[in-house]
C-alpha cells in the first residue's frame, strides 16, 4: 500500500490518500520519497489548467528518494541507492526520437504526474530510464528541483550548443529564473537578469547575474537593444514579446520554458531581418539530465529551497500559489 496527498477535485485541497499499487513491473523501480519538490507544474495540475488531470490527483514530480524495490530485468540501478525521479515517468524506448536520445520527445512519454500518481506520497514508481543516480556530492535536501527546473533551464544550453562566449538574458527571477543563473554563469556566459522586481537585484547578481535590467522600464529595456545571442523566458507572463526581440543580435533566440497564458504575437519582419528565431523545450533526455547533475555537481550548484514537511503540504502549496516562495519549495518525510 502506498500513503500518499491527494486533491479529489480541482482546486481542493490535499488530504492523505492510500491506494495499491499492484505487482512491479520488470523493467520498474519503486523509490522510498525523502524529498519531493513543488512545481508551478503541480499547481497548474492540481487546477486542471491544462484539461489532462485525472483525479484523485497526487502532484509531485521532483523526486529524491531511495530505491526500495527493483523490477526482475532492472541492472543498472541497486537497492538503496539514492537516485532521482523529474516530470518524465516512461518513455517507449523504441521510436525514432528515443533511439536517437531525445527521449524527452517521445509521442508517447509518460509523465510521472499525468494519468497516474506522483511524489507527494511515501513511494513512487517509474520506469527504470528515468530513474537517475544522484551524484554523491549533490546536496538530496535542495536537488529535487533540479529534476524538473534545473533541467527545463539546462536543456536548451545543450540543445543550442550555447557558448561560452555568448551573452545571454534570462526573463524572470523565479523557481526557474533563479537556476538559469546559475547555470549560465558556470558556462562561463555574460548573463543578464530581466525582472519587475528591482528589489532582486542584489540576489539576481549574486546568483550569477552580470547585469540586471528592469523590465519595467521601457527605457531600460531599449538600453539593451541588439545585445543577446539568447533570451530565456521563465515567465509564466504574457509580455511584449516584440521588444525582447529587439534585444536580440542577429541570429539571435528567444527561447521559452515557461507556459505562457496566450498566444504569441509578434511582428515577423524583425525576425526575417535579422534571422532570429522564437522556440521552446521541454525539460530533456536521462542523458542531458546525467550531464546536468554531472554539472551542477562539479560547480557546486544547487536551488535555493525552503523546506516543509509532508503534513504541512497545503501551507507549502499556498506558498507557492501566493508567489512568495524563495525559490523552490521542498517536501521532507
Amino acid at each position: 500500500m502506498i500513503r500518499a496527498y491527494a486533491a479529489r477535485e480541482p482546486g481542493a485541497k490535499l488530504e492523505p490518500f492510500e491506494y495499491e499499487p499492484g505487482l512491479l513491473g520488470e523493467e520498474e523501480v519503486e523509490i522510498q520519497v525523502e524529498y519531493c519538490g513543488i512545481c508551478h507544474s503541480d499547481l497548474s495540475m492540481l487546477n486542471n489548467d491544462w484539461g489532462m488531470t485525472r483525479y484523485p490527483f497526487v502532484p509531485g514530480h521532483e523526486i529524491i528518494g531511495t530505491i526500495a524495490a527493483l523490477g526482475d530485468t532492472v541492472k543498472q540501478l541497486k537497492l538503496g541507492q539514492r537516485v532521482g525521479l523529474g516530470w518524465y515517468s516512461r518513455s517507449c524506448m523504441t521510436c525514432e526520437w528515443c533511439m536517437g536520445g531525445n527521449h524527452n520527445l517521445c509521442q508517447t512519454a509518460e509523465g510521472t504526474i499525468v494519468g497516474r500518481y506522483g511524489g507527494f506520497a511515501d513511494k513512487v514508481r517509474a520506469h527504470q530510464g528515468w530513474v537517475l543516480p544522484l551524484p554523491k556530492n549533490l546536496n538530496p535536501a535542495t536537488s529535487g528541483p533540479l529534476f524538473c527546473g534545473g533541467i527545463t533551464v539546462f536543456n536548451p544550453l545543450v540543445q543550442f550548443d550555447l557558448k561560452p562566449t555568448d551573452r545571454v538574458g534570462v526573463i524572470g527571477i523565479g523557481g526557474l529564473g533563479h537556476m538559469a543563473l546559475r547555470f549560465l554563469r558556470a558556462w562561463g556566459c555574460d548573463v543578464t537578469a530581466f525582472s519587475t522586481s528591482s528589489d532582486k537585484e542584489a540576489e539576481a547578481r549574486e546568483m550569477g547575474a552580470n547585469h540586471f535590467v528592469n523590465s519595467r522600464d521601457p527605457e531600460a529595456l531599449k538600453t539593451v537593444a541588439n545585445s543577446f545571442d539568447m533570451i530565456l523566458s521563465t515567465v509564466n507572463a504574457d509580455l511584449d514579446w516584440g521588444t525582447y526581440i529587439a534585444t536580440l543580435r542577429p541570429k539571435g533566440r528567444l527561447h521559452f520554458v515557461g507556459v505562457v497564458p496566450h498566444p504569441i504575437s509578434t511582428h515577423v519582419f524583425p525576425l526575417i531581418e535579422g534571422q532570429k528565431s522564437i522556440s521552446g523545450s521541454p525539460l530533456g533526455s536521462p542523458t542531458t539530465v546525467a550531464r546536468m547533475l554531472d554539472f551542477a555537481e562539479r560547480h557546486q550548484l544547487e536551488p535555493i529551497t525552503e523546506t516543509f514537511t509532508f503534513d504541512r503540504v497545503n501551507e507549502a502549496m499556498e506558498r507557492l500559489r501566493s508567489g512568495k516562495a524563495r525559490y523552490r519549495i521542498v517536501l521532507k518525510h
